[in-house]
């Protein structure tokens, strides 16, 4: 029998981990997209997946670049991709594609099978659905803000400092920290011709959006030959070209997080 007390931790802990839970009513996956951003993945999970859901868009601030404001009615951060699936209201790339593989994923055509948990397949398909994010993607967004301080708008006599402090934290952290990442993942698409070993998982889908971010950012990608045909192999997926059609191309280079 279900203790009715420890379902409302549960509901309790995952509204606190990013998640909660709407009014329950039936009706479709729903995923909150913001045009040039991560959601783009969340799409590309649902069309390999082939599940019918819908795609409410929102458009960024032109001048800002910034997430609209109705974002926040969605979820409390304001941030893109939001899946709703009946009644759970999930944020973060990462979880979601976790939570769509382990619900839907049942022939694990995208995901290893749990366990083992020491499986090789399933240590570089964990491993990686997280460096994404948690190694990465920061380099890149500290690549991205030093930039646009350098151009940014200010008084004349600003203009100097600004730029000398960001061509040296470019120079001297940011650019060699890119380079590391780089270097690392080229190498380890030697050793496999996808993330997670031998076929294609949820880890390319979420390896994808740092990849597409550095090439975009003015990466030298003919030094990554490895990456480079990754980028074009994902991009020639028919999902992907799906997923595309229904959420818009990508354009990194502007701004987006």
């Amino acid at each position: 029998m279900v203790d009715a007390a420890h379902v409302e931790d549960v509901i309790v802990s995952a509204t606190r981990l990013g998640c909660r839970f709407a009014p329950a009513e039936p009706s479709m996956i729903k995923v909150h997209h913001l045009d040039h951003s991560r959601s783009l993945r969340v799409l590309w999970m649902l069309e390999e997946l082939g599940l019918p859901y819908q795609v409410v868009n929102y458009q960024r601030d032109p001048k800002t670049w910034l997430a609209p404001q109705a974002l926040r009615d969605v979820h409390p951060l304001g941030k893109s991709p939001v899946l709703q699936d009946d009644a759970l209201v999930l944020a973060e790339s990462g979880a979601i594609l976790e939570y769509l593989a382990d619900r839907y994923d049942s022939g694990r055509q995208l995901s290893p099978e749990p366990m083992p948990a020491q499986a090789p397949e399933r240590v570089r398909y964990r491993y990686w659905l997280h460096y994404a994010e948690g190694s990465a993607m920061p380099p890149l967004v500290m690549t991205l803000v030093f930039s646009r301080l350098r151009n940014a708008p200010m008084p004349f006599f600003a203009k100097p400092i600004a730029r000398s402090i960001a061509d040296k934290a470019l120079k001297g952290f940011v650019g060699p920290q890119v380079k590391l990442h780089m270097d690392w993942m080229e190498r380890e698409l030697g050793q496999s011709p996808w993330f997670a070993g031998e076929r294609f998982t949820a880890a390319d889908i979420q390896m994808s959006f740092p990849i597409q971010a550095a090439a975009a950012r003015g990466g030298d990608m003919a030094a990554y030959p490895r990456l480079q045909s990754y980028l074009t192999r994902i991009e020639q997926r028919p999902a992907y070209q799906r997923a595309v059609e229904r959420g818009g191309p990508l354009n990194l280079g502007g701004g987006s997080r």
